[in-house]
């Protein structure tokens, strides 16, 4: 998403205020891109924060006008996310659908809601998956489908919108530790596991 210096615009980062998406948001900033960070604190320690439920979709789509109001909105990363564990007999549809909801349909949103602004001119969508997706992972069920789904999410509306000269792509890394993540990590299992 990188490309130069020279590109001007702005990139929206969800998830900005820590973990994986302040490192983004600092990447971006340093490579001369103005960026906004949505978060439900509001808090971009590299650049503006709008505070923002990704979940909602008004306050989606407010947040988006208003950062184009700003001017050129190049990209959207999708960095967003929880993850739940629980073994799969105990896990609650509630639960189930909580991690669905902020992993994979508050990503479809953004991308939906995003499309306007990048179908004029093009742009980059970046959506944050897992390694999870292509994996089975005791007491990850809810993760790992919800990552399955940005996966497949990703593959159809690069497929649909690169017409549009828009770039859809998935970025799935492995085990990054953050404050999402640490207490998974610091798991006995988890670790025997990883070894």
């Amino acid at each position: 998403m990188v490309e130069s210096k020279k590109t001007q615009g702005q990139i929206i980062v969800s998830g900005a205020s820590r973990g994986i998406g302040a490192a983004i948001a600092a990447e971006l900033a340093g490579a001369g891109y103005t960026v906004v960070g949505l978060s439900r604190s509001g808090d971009n320690p590299h650049g503006q924060g709008i505070a923002c439920d990704v979940c909602d979709d008004a306050a989606v789509r407010d947040a988006f006008a208003q950062v184009a109001a700003q001017g050129p909105i190049v990209g959207l990363v999708n960095n967003a996310g929880l993850h739940l564990g629980s073994p799969s007999h105990a896990l609650t549809t509630d639960e189930y659908e909580t991690v669905m909801r902020i992993n994979a349909t508050a990503l479809m949103v953004g991308c939906r809601e995003i499309h306007p602004y990048l179908k004029e001119h093009g742009g980059t969508i970046v959506n944050m998956g897992s390694f999870f997706d292509k994996l089975g992972v005791p007491g990850n069920l809810a993760y790992c489908a919800s990552k399955a789904a940005v996966g497949a999410i990703t593959r159809c509306l690069a497929v649909e919108w690169a017409s549009h000269n828009i770039r859809v792509l998935n970025v799935a890394p492995g085990y990054i530790e953050t404050d999402l993540n640490r207490d998974f990590l610091a798991r006995p299992n988890v670790q025997s596991w990883l070894k």
